[in-house]
């Protein structure tokens, strides 16, 4: 090859090899851009919901040109399903590397499952905006959304399946409640945290240790809660509006609706044009009846909880001083999911909604929660004094985890499946919870003795 021949393939490898290297850089930025739009799109899902983002919220976020988020995703659909994707999948392989070491070591499930809760919730609340984006939006979407998801979270809650059943056979579970009702009742307990959680007040490890104890050995000292023969009526709103004439039941159907709506889109995504279109009205019409949106939707709220706080109160006042503090729990357990599920719709409305709200919204209604956090802490308090439930337990963590592993049912739980093969009824249902928050997950008789550190 001759000098003149040389220097032109050199120069052509150096174009070759600047022009590989531009690709590089092209291909490593584009990727860049491409990561920033999907944190930007899990932050704004998680805290205010698919509903009510736009692509252009997105972009914005995310630092890029409106137009030109179009040329790394089709639509806000398709980063959708990459965000619910990542919120899972690494969660899932961390959790099963963990079960598959368990399995060579049962001797350590205690420890093992402080495990498992600590790497749940260390990505639901501070490792993965992803993971909270696809915990807090999946149960809003549509059964065509959700359906290319259902075989990665069935595989995460069959991880778990078969820990909790390799501990069941190896004698460390109750055996009188199934491994199904246990599995959702530790995820439920986890999830509702992306409600209620403060990174600020304490560390998730620390969060992780009170949960973990909580869930293992329940409330009650080493003895079973003193509930059997427990004979519980359905609860009934105490506040029941006045509908006699017309404008009152027009006014009441509105409001019955815009509970459905809300309970099932989110705040921003309910409008007055569904609200109507649901109820059979001119969007005009609602304005004869309410001024805004948020007039309705400030009423379903307040109406949610003072039906949930009123009847737990009502409940729970028919306990004279001394009384039995473990009926008494069991009453007021069983008449919180009573309201969330059958005696008032606006309470899951309330239940559902209230994370994503504006927070003008979620101080209004402040006052009314707090008021109901009060109540249960009273409760578990005077419980803890007449030593029906354990002295190491801290009552307002005890009261959050318990209150969380309950309003989560909302999502996974359907009386109306009654009767059908392996489905509960309500009062069934309920009676299991009541069993676990008081009793704990642990065989009894195999579980060690609760210590009094801090819980």
């Amino acid at each position: 090859m001759d000098s003149l021949t040389t220097g032109k393939y050199r120069h052509g490898m150096v174009q070759m090899t600047d022009a590989a290297k531009r690709a590089d850089d092209d291909l490593s930025k584009s990727e860049r851009t491409r990561e920033a739009i999907l944190s930007a799109a899990a932050r704004l899902f998680r805290y205010e919901g698919y509903h009510a983002t736009t692509m252009r919220d997105i972009a914005q976020e995310a630092g890029v040109e409106a137009g030109s988020i179009y040329y790394h995703f089709q639509s806000k659909d398709q980063i959708l399903t990459e965000v619910l994707e990542l919120g899972v999948r690494q969660l899932y392989e961390t959790v099963s590397q963990i079960v598959r070491v368990a399995k060579k070591n049962p001797e350590d499930f205690r420890r093992t499952f402080a495990l498992l809760i600590e790497t749940h919730l260390t990505y639901l609340l501070t490792e993965s905006d992803f993971t909270s984006a696809n915990i807090r939006n999946y149960p809003m979407l549509s059964d065509e959304t959700r359906a290319p998801h259902r075989d990665l979270r069935a595989s995460y809650a069959a991880a778990w399946g078969n820990f909790l059943k390799e501990a069941k056979r190896n004698g460390h579970l109750r055996r009188d409640i199934s491994i199904t009702v246990i599995r959702q009742f530790i995820l439920s307990a986890m999830n509702w945290t992306v409600e209620w959680y403060d990174v600020e007040k304490y560390p998730v490890h620390i969060l992780a240790e009170r949960m973990s104890k909580l869930i293992l050995d329940g409330m009650c000292l080493d003895r079973r809660a003193e509930t059997e023969g427990l004979k519980l009526t359905p609860a009934a709103p105490v506040n029941i509006p006045d509908t006699n004439g017309k404008a009152a039941k027009t006014r009441a159907e509105i409001l019955r609706v815009a509970a459905r709506v809300l309970r099932d889109n989110g705040y921003k995504a309910t409008t007055l044009r569904k609200i109507a279109d649901e109820s059979d009205m001119k969007a005009g019409s609602v304005y004869y009846h309410f001024k805004s949106k948020e007039a309705i939707v400030d009423e379903v709220l307040n109406e949610g909880l003072s039906d949930l706080l009123s009847g737990v109160s009502a409940a729970v006042q028919k306990f004279d001083s001394p009384c039995d503090h473990h009926t008494r729990i069991a009453t007021a357990i069983w008449t919180h999911l009573d309201f969330l599920f059958k005696a008032s719709e606006f309470t899951s409305a309330n239940i559902r909604s209230y994370g994503m709200l504006p927070n003008h919204f979620r101080e209004r209604h402040r006052g009314i929660r707090h008021d109901y956090g009060r109540l249960w802490d009273m409760i578990l308090r005077e419980a803890q004094q007449d030593g029906a439930i354990r002295s190491d337990i801290k009552i307002v963590p005890l009261r959050q985890v318990m209150l969380g592993a309950l309003n989560w049912t909302v999502e996974w739980f359907d009386p109306n499946k009654a009767g059908v093969e392996g489905y509960l009824s309500l009062p069934e249902f309920s009676g299991m919870l009541i069993k676990l928050l008081l009793e704990g997950i642990c065989n009894r008789e195999t579980a060690p003795s609760t210590g009094q550190g801090t819980t």
